[in-house]
C-alpha cells in the first residue's frame, strides 16, 4: 500500500461508504488489483504519485480482488488491473491495463473538477434561486477561463429553459458531446425540457382533466396531464398518470407512458423514495 493520504484500501465492508457515497464529494478512482498481477505493481506507483499530485481533488481505492471476489464480479471485472472513474455515485469511465502515466493523467483530466466548475457551481446555485442574468454572466466568466468546459453549455441549457426558450435548450442539450449527454445532470434537464416543452403545446389543465373525467381512456389527455403535474412539481401526481396509461395502453406513442416515467426517475435520481416506489410498479405492471 502506498503511503499516501489520499490511497485507502477497501472492502465490501467499507466500499458503499468510501467509494459510492465518498464519489459525491470528489472522484473516486477505484483500482482493482491482485498480489500475482505484474502489471498491476507497474501501475499502483503511478496512481500514487498522481493522487498525491492532485492534492485532495482524487482518491485512490484499491481492491485487492483476491480477498474481495465478490466486489470485482459486482462490478464485472474481468481482468487486472482495471481502474474504474466513481462519480456522483456510480462508474462513469475506466481503463484496463497498466497506462503510462501521461495517459492516465488524460484519463483523470477528463473528470476531475475544473477551476472553471466552480464559476459553474455558483451559476447554478443563483439560477436555483431564480436569478438567471446572474448566473450568464458567471457563465460568461467561466468561458473566458476555461472555453473548452464542455459543461458551459449544460448551464447555458439551464438558463435557456429558466427563461421560457425552451427550443433553444432542446437545441443546446442535443448538441452535447457524448460523454456528457448522459450525464445524470443532462438527463435531469432533458426531462425537464421535455414535460416542459409538451405542457407549453397542450390545452389548459382543467381542459385536460375534464377529457379524463368524461374518457378515462383518452390517452393524449393523461400524457398531457402529467406533464403539467411534472412542470408543477407534483411528481407522484404525474407518476400516476404516466402508470395508468402505460397499465391501459402501451401502444399510444410508442409507449409513452412507461418512456415518461423513466424520464421522472432520471430527473428525480436513483435516491428518492419515489423512484424505489414507482419503479417497483412499472416493474410488476411490466412483467
Amino acid at each position: 500500500m502506498a503511503d499516501s493520504p489520499y490511497v485507502i484500501a477497501v472492502t465490501a465492508a467499507s466500499f458503499r461508504h468510501i467509494v459510492v457515497e465518498g464519489s459525491h464529494e470528489r472522484p473516486v478512482l477505484v483500482d482493482f488489483w491482485a498480489d500475482w498481477c505484474a502489471p498491476c505493481r507497474m501501475l499502483m506507483p503511478i496512481l500514487a504519485s498522481l493522487a498525491d499530485d492532485y492534492g485532495g481533488k482524487l482518491l485512490v481505492a484499491k481492491v485487492n480482488t483476491e480477498e474481495e471476489q465478490a466486489l470485482a464480479a459486482e462490478y464485472g471485472i474481468r481482468s487486472l488491473p482495471t481502474v474504474q472513474l466513481f462519480k456522483d455515485g456510480r462508474p462513469v469511465d475506466q481503463f484496463m491495463g497498466a497506462l503510462p502515466e501521461p495517459q492516465v493523467r488524460e484519463f483523470l483530466e477528463r473528470h476531475l473538477p475544473r477551476e472553471s466548475d466552480q464559476l459553474l457551481a455558483r451559476a447554478h446555485r443563483l439560477l436555483s434561486t431564480g436569478d438567471p442574468e446572474g448566473a450568464a454572466r458567471l457563465i460568461d466568466q467561466a468561458r473566458d477561463l476555461d472555453p473548452e468546459n464542455a459543461r458551459i453549455r449544460l448551464v447555458e441549457a439551464g438558463i435557456a429553459a429558466a427563461a421560457g426558450d425552451l427550443r433553444g435548450a432542446q437545441e443546446i442539450l442535443d448538441g452535447l458531446p457524448r460523454e456528457l449527454a448522459e450525464d445524470p445532470e443532462a438527463t435531469s434537464l432533458k426531462g425537464r425540457v421535455g414535460f416542459a416543452a409538451l405542457q407549453a403545446d397542450s390545452p389548459p389543465e382543467a381542459t385536460l382533466r375534464s377529457r379524463l373525467e368524461a374518457d378515462p381512456k383518452d390517452s393524449d389527455a393523461r400524457y398531457r396531464l402529467a406533464a403539467y403535474r411534472v412542470v408543477h412539481g407534483d411528481y407522484e401526481g404525474a407518476l400516476e398518470q404516466l402508470l395508468a396509461l402505460m397499465k391501459r395502453d402501451r401502444a399510444y406513442e410508442d409507449d409513452a407512458g412507461r418512456k415518461g416515467m423513466l424520464r421522472i426517475f432520471a430527473l428525480l435520481g436513483e435516491q428518492s423514495d419515489l423512484v424505489a416506489r414507482y419503479r417497483s410498479q412499472m416493474l410488476n405492471a411490466l412483467y
